[in-house]
């Protein structure tokens, strides 16, 4: 198969994966209890109200036409409205998905370097005292609360040590942002040569970073101790030690190679969780990400600021699932063949 017929294909699978997500939220709206018209106007609200609610929200009109409306709309780039901001659903989501990405891909980087050396030390020393001290790491990192880590590493370094900023969202209370390129907050401030915000921005992504860095790193040391074992253990790893070949380049050039699809596998599976599952930790630290949006429209009922959330994750992760399959062709073009 060639890469285009490949990547087409895993276009329309992404596709048909949105479609059922959509139809998924829309169906969402009719299995929840009560009327979003009351839940918007709240218990006071008179009949006139509500069904002046009703009809600017469509939700008078027969269910095919509310779904035709729905798609339509979303094709428009319209996701409605946000009930406590006021402002339309994707801009919202616009203005505090970099916020999101930005703390996401801290914590994976984090995740991906300790997983990376963790697993491969453990594996190349397999059984030994640093191998068991690193599967209890592994363990302790899958079995510990985001929520609970957070504090306490508020506790030690904010309260205790004072080395933290306080956990105010991105910057101090008052400071002007970077100019915004990117709206990542650590690369603009770097591209605008501003030592001195650069150095703030990063004292407030260190903790929620590492906090979700740590967790994630559990599954990452263990999949790249597996994968990596797998693959010293094969035959023409043996072939190449048999030969001479120096343990170092096998271990790095042939080995991390060839067990690169797991890993790109936990990778994209890890992002997506940073993207989607950190809303605990975004509110812990005040992170003005979509996560705390999340938080925010579903303590106060704003059904549309939620479905937008659920819609948004979709994409990011069918994102996601697309740059991994393009990624896996590049590793081993055998995969094209599936």
């Amino acid at each position: 198969m060639s890469f285009r017929r490949y990547i087409a294909r895993r276009l329309a699978l992404g596709a048909i994966t949105l479609l059922g997500v959509i139809v998924a939220v829309f169906v969402l709206t009719f299995v929840l209890p009560g009327d979003l018209a009351s839940l918007k106007l709240g218990p006071y609200a008179t009949e006139e109200g509500l069904a002046a609610m009703r009809a600017e929200m469509g939700t008078d009109k027969p269910v095919p036409v509310q779904f035709v409306n729905y798609v339509s709309g979303l094709l428009r780039g319209n996701m409605g409205k946000s009930w406590v901001s006021g402002q339309p659903v994707q801009r919202d989501m616009v203005q505090r998905l970099p916020a999101t990405i930005e703390l996401g891909l801290a914590a994976l980087l984090i995740a991906i370097g300790v997983g990376l050396l963790l697993g491969i030390v453990a594996a190349v020393r397999r059984n030994s005292v640093l191998d068991q001290l690193i599967r209890g790491y592994a363990i302790l990192g899958a079995s510990t609360a985001s929520f609970w880590l957070a504090l306490v590493l508020i506790y030690i370094f904010y309260f205790r040590l004072d080395w933290a900023p306080a956990p105010l969202g991105r910057l101090n209370v008052g400071m002007q942002a970077p100019p915004s390129i990117t709206k990542l907050y650590v690369i603009d401030s770097l591209l605008a040569r501003d030592w001195t915000l650069l150095r703030h921005c990063l004292g407030h992504l260190a903790l929620p970073a590492l906090t979700l860095g740590f967790i994630v790193s559990a599954p990452m040391t263990k999949i790249v101790r597996a994968a990596m074992l797998d693959v010293l253990h094969s035959d023409f790893i043996r072939t190449a030690r048999t030969i001479g070949v120096p343990f170092r380049a096998i271990v790095v050039r042939d080995g991390l190679r060839n067990a690169m699809i797991p890993i790109l596998t936990t990778s994209g599976i890890a992002f997506g969780y940073l993207m989607a599952g950190n809303v605990l930790v975004e509110r812990i630290f005040a992170w003005p990400g979509i996560g705390q949006y999340a938080w925010t429209a579903l303590t106060t009922k704003d059904f549309e600021a939620l479905r937008g959330f659920i819609l948004v994750v979709a994409i990011i992760y069918v994102l996601i699932n697309l740059v991994i399959d393009v990624l896996y062709s590049v590793i081993d073009p055998r995969i094209r063949l599936g």
